[in-house]
């Protein structure tokens, strides 16, 4: 089948990656001085070519809140930045599996085991290491969802265990290009994210990595991110967008990113990357009105995350569900046999998460 947008640009590089072709930096860069609209078109059409049409939903716990170390300056969870969140020691396997319990009852198919901190460590934190596994396997052994994880730093032998246990994606994002990653994380480098990323592969686990929209880069930034996470070789990548959060440094400099923006990244990453689940995650509730989160999805878009974020509530699995209906697709059902139907009536006028049950975002935000 040809796909034709009438835009000369996109549809030569929509016919490339139709042969099978990786679209390069160059290639990113002139898509993204096209019209969204043939963007758009071009990233639905490299979806349903690559995809099986449905939306992929995962949901996160947040594990271990807030005291990291580290200085990411849109993470509410860092010791460097005064946020008032409420901070937590590690949950706990019940804790965890109640939260897991509650994401495959509202139609998850992938639950991600979050913790704000440099790395979880066999070494040095061999107790919390321990209740690590144990949650793993309560998870893997009690629900129908793939298990994920994002743990931080990881040494060659904590990625051997975390894979013998059964994760199945390891969540590290890079968050922007490595141009400007400097201007946003000091306490470590990109290179620093892309080490963790490696040894997780190399281990066996498929990789979740992605960005945070809004915080100041340029468009060419973007595209550079993406092409970094082609050389990484990602499965899911999570595109969130900043939800300022009072007391980080890029809260007082507030979000600079439109609508069609945030639409026209996830086409031409949908392009670049058509292999891999394109994720919308954080931050959509507060960058997109409620009559607008469905345009990512028709722009090539086919996961989503669901339920509440690390530090702030996001919308019913319910309203999500109607989102993904919306754009003309089906939520995924392989993992976990879930009636839609059943978990829009559930959520309809109640809003049953809280931030230590499904969800959260933080796409690093899940470093948020």
């Amino acid at each position: 089948m040809v796909y034709e947008t009438g835009n000369e640009t996109v549809d030569d590089a929509l016919e490339r990656v139709m042969a099978g072709e990786t679209l390069d930096r160059t290639d990113g860069l002139a898509l993204m001085a096209q019209p969204v609209e043939a963007l758009a078109e071009a990233g639905a059409a490299v979806r349903d070519h690559f995809g099986d049409g449905t939306v992929d939903a995962c949901s996160i716990v947040n594990a271990k809140a807030g005291n990291c170390a580290e200085d990411c300056g849109f993470c509410a969870q860092s010791v460097h930045f005064d946020t008032g969140i409420d901070t937590h020691g590690f949950l706990g396997p019940e804790k965890i599996l109640e939260a897991a319990k509650r994401a495959e009852r509202d139609g998850a198919q992938r639950f991600g085991i979050v913790v704000a901190e440099k790395g979880v460590s066999k070494e040095h934190r061999p107790e919390e290491w321990a209740e690590v596994l144990e949650s793993i396997r309560r998870v893997r052994d009690e629900c129908d969802l793939e298990v994920d994880a994002s743990l931080g730093i990881l040494t060659e032998e904590e990625a051997a265990i975390l894979a013998e246990e059964g994760i199945n994606h390891y969540n590290h994002n890079i968050e922007t290009s490595p141009n400007y990653f400097p201007e946003i994380v000091g306490s470590h480098s990109f290179e620093d994210r892309v080490e963790t990323l490696e040894v997780a592969k190399e281990a066996g686990m498929d990789l979740c990595a992605g960005v945070i929209l809004g915080m100041g880069e340029t468009p060419t930034d973007r595209v550079e991110a993406a092409i970094a996470l082609q050389d990484i070789g990602v499965s899911s990548l999570p595109v969130n967008v900043l939800n300022p959060v009072a007391g980080t440094p890029l809260a007082e400099e507030g979000v600079d990113i439109t609508t069609e923006e945030i639409v026209e990244t996830v086409a031409v990453y949908k392009l670049l990357h058509p292999d891999s689940r394109v994720r919308l995650t954080g931050g959509r509730e507060v960058n997109l009105e409620p009559d607008e989160q469905h345009l990512p999805l028709e722009a090539g878009a086919d996961g989503i995350l669901t339920g509440d974020y690390l530090t702030t509530e996001g919308q019913s699995p319910g309203d999500d569900i109607e989102i993904i209906e919306r754009a003309g697709l089906e939520p995924n059902t392989d993992a976990n046999d879930f009636d839609p139907e059943e978990v829009k009536a559930r959520h309809s006028g109640a809003a049953e998460s809280s931030t230590d049950g499904t969800a959260s975002t933080g796409a690093e935000p899940s470093d948020d």
